[in-house]
């Protein structure tokens, strides 16, 4: 009960505490250790698994439409430890050294064995997503596995210094949207074959993910060093250029910073890219960005009305208004 404790103080949670645990336990239990270290990487890496957002969206949701309840859990498993595979490869590539104030494995590990406990909980999602025994959320898992990492590589090898709103959305699509949108489809297909009913809850969680990734890019630069486990505007930094900065870069075309990357150059010196920071930081661009949060979540939110009222939507929706409230 101790592990859950930690992932489960938040009231929109009260209604799923049960399977909520049960997802717990399936994620600390599913990957057999071969020896000692990966046991306790694994133990490492889950126990800092955060609010588990993830899995009470998906969970609430089933239990709105009456999901099967052996198949809701196993999706909510599957997504959460695709999630967390993702957590692995991602601070291995930005080098972070805290995930939620704890040490990532990459600080613990080499680089190779990180990335094989990364590959190996892509693997085990998969298994599980199996286990639904649903071809159509199945295919929809697989694609989602796709699109995350395609994702990676275009924004590794395409995104850099790009000033685009349309490839930052489509980006953060892929990075965090497309997860929240396939769990969210998934507890349609795994209930009833009623197109509407899918498209609905499809379309709540890609607007909240949406949202989420979005709030996470305010948090990257309003949050401090010693909090996150990496230097203010991580993303900047790297050459992404995310919502706040595409606000300020539109607002302000004239400065020379701005001016660089209006035409594709990235910044360089660390004296350019603090002005720049700065300037964000002190700017409306953070308010805005907020903003096109809240629209986001709203339109989510909408998406709801076509099930009746019920204290599992209402929940639903006091989740959707945490994310774009929520701090580190």
């Amino acid at each position: 009960m101790d592990r859950l404790t930690l992932n489960t103080t938040l009231s929109f949670a009260n209604l799923v505490q049960t399977d909520l645990l049960e997802v717990e336990n399936i994620l600390h239990s599913y990957i057999k250790a071969d020896f000692p270290g990966l046991g306790t990487a694994l133990d490492m890496i889950f126990s800092a698994g955060g609010k588990r957002i993830r899995p009470i969206m998906i969970l609430l949701l089933g239990r709105m439409i009456a999901s099967p309840r052996n198949k809701l859990i196993i999706l909510a498993t599957a997504i959460e430890m695709l999630h967390t595979a993702t957590l692995v490869h991602d601070d291995l590539i930005d080098n972070s050294i805290l995930r939620r104030g704890n040490p990532t494995l990459n600080t613990q590990w080499t680089s190779s064995a990180t990335v094989l406990t990364g590959d190996l909980l892509f693997a085990c999602s998969a298994r599980l997503a199996a286990d639904m025994e649903n071809i159509e959320a199945i295919k929809l898992f697989s694609h989602t596995l796709i699109e995350i990492v395609n994702g990676e590589l275009n924004q590794m090898f395409k995104g850099r210094c790009q000033v685009s709103r349309e490839d930052y959305y489509q980006r953060i699509y892929a990075k965090t949207a497309s997860m929240f949108q396939t769990g969210a489809k998934s507890t349609a297909l795994i209930t009833s074959p009623d197109p509407e009913k899918a498209t609905a809850l499809a379309k709540f969680g890609h607007d909240i993910g949406i949202a989420f990734q979005i709030i996470d890019d305010i948090l990257d630069f309003t949050g401090e060093q010693a909090t996150v486990g990496k230097p203010v505007a991580s993303d900047l930094r790297q050459g992404l250029i995310t919502l706040p900065a595409i606000i300020y870069i539109e607002e302000h075309p004239q400065e020379k910073e701005v001016q660089l990357l209006l035409q594709g150059k990235c910044l360089e010196g660390e004296k350019n890219i603090n002005h720049l920071v700065e300037s964000i930081r002190g700017s409306n661009a953070i308010k805005l960005s907020h903003q096109h949060a809240r629209d986001y979540v709203a339109s989510g939110i909408k998406a709801l009305e076509l099930f009746p009222p019920s204290p599992e939507r209402l929940a639903l929706e006091e989740l959707a208004c945490f994310i774009v409230n929520r701090d580190i």
